[in-house]
C-alpha cells in the first residue's frame, strides 16, 4: 500500500488555502501591557512634550522647512493616530490584567474557602478532644485521689499500732481475765 504524502493526512482536517497570519495572544499582550505601561510614565510625557515643542518652533521659525504650517494639521493627525492605537492598546492591558485578578481572586476564594473548612475541622476536632478529656480522669484528679488513699492507709495503719501498743501494755482486769476461755471447767470443743 503507497504511504500517504505529508501534505495529505486522512487522520486530520484539511487546513484552509487562504493565507492567513497566526498571532501569538500572549506576546501580543505583553506587548500592549508594556506599551501601556510606558505610556503612563513621566518620560513619556517628557519626551513627547519635547517632540511637540520642537516641532511647532521648527514650523514657526524655520521658513524653509515649514511642512506643517499654523493650524498643525498633520501635527494633530499624528496626536490623532497615536490615541487611535493607544486606546485600545490600553484597553486590552486593562482586559489582561482583570483576567489576572479575577483568577487571583478566585484563588482567593478557594483558597478561603479550604482555610475555612479546615478551620472548622480543627474546631469539631477540640470540641471532641475536650468532651473525650472530660471522661477521662486527669492526671492531677489520679494524684489527689491517690495521696488522700495514703493518707487514709497510713492512719488506718498508725491507729492499728497505737491499739495494738495499748493491748501490748496494758494489764488484763479481773473480769477479763476471769471471762477468758483457759478458766473454763468445759472446754468448748469438746462434746457434752
Amino acid at each position: 500500500m503507497p504511504e500517504l504524502t505529508h501534505r495529505r493526512r486522512l487522520d486530520q482536517p484539511r487546513r484552509p488555502r487562504r493565507l492567513t497570519v497566526e498571532l501569538d495572544r500572549d506576546a501580543f499582550g505583553r506587548f500592549s501591557e508594556r506599551l501601556a505601561r510606558f505610556m503612563g510614565t513621566g518620560t513619556f510625557l517628557f519626551w513627547q512634550s519635547l517632540f511637540v515643542v520642537v516641532w511647532i518652533t521648527l514650523n514657526l521659525v524655520a521658513a524653509s522647512l515649514r511642512w506643517d504650517p499654523y493650524p498643525f494639521i498633520l501635527l494633530n493627525l499624528c496626536f490623532s493616530t497615536q490615541a487611535a492605537y493607544a486606546a485600545p492598546l490600553i484597553l486590552l492591558a486593562q482586559n489582561r490584567q482583570d483576567d489576572r485578578d479575577r483568577i487571583s481572586l478566585e484563588e482567593d476564594r478557594t483558597r478561603a474557602a479550604r482555610t475555612k473548612a479546615d478551620t472548622e475541622f480543627l474546631a469539631r476536632e477540640l470540641a471532641s478532644l475536650r468532651l473525650a478529656i472530660g471522661e477521662i480522669a486527669t492526671r492531677d484528679y489520679l494524684r489527689g485521689e491517690l495521696d488522700r488513699l495514703r493518707h487514709e492507709l497510713v492512719d488506718e495503719v498508725l491507729v492499728d499500732k497505737v491499739k495494738a501498743r495499748k493491748r501490748k501494755n496494758s494489764k488484763p482486769d479481773s473480769e477479763t481475765l476471769r471471762d477468758a476461755p483457759a478458766w473454763d471447767d468445759e472446754p468448748e470443743h469438746l462434746p457434752r
